[in-house]
């Protein structure tokens, strides 16, 4: 049984497809924290001064939620490095090779 492995252009395909997933979904984290963040940092609905006061028992701090953002973005950036490289191991950058030279007598 033999197994077959991708070709460059495939490879390539797949690299660039996993590459605008993870953008995709790095932007998502980012924007379900950013929506985090403001929801932990709204005032209360039922807490009117005179008649109660709160006081908020106090928010996780979410320092290491902004580092996963960032390594995100960074693995992003990797990903996207991946893609030049195996795009580099493809025909798609190589200019189309010349035709070959016609056979031109010798002369005499």
């Amino acid at each position: 049984m033999s197994v077959s492995l991708p070709t460059p252009p495939q490879d390539f395909l797949t690299t660039v497809a996993f590459s605008f997933l993870w953008l995709v979904s790095s932007s998502a984290w980012a924007k379900a924290l950013a929506d985090v963040k403001t929801s932990t940092t709204a005032p209360l609905p039922h807490c009117l001064p005179p008649m109660a006061t709160c006081f908020p028992a106090g928010v996780t701090p979410m320092g290491s939620l902004n580092v996963s953002v960032v390594f995100g973005f960074l693995n992003l950036v990797l990903w996207a490095g991946s893609s030049w490289f195996v795009y580099k191991e493809t025909n798609f950058h190589r200019p189309a090779s010349p035709p070959p030279a016609a056979a031109v007598p010798a002369a005499m």
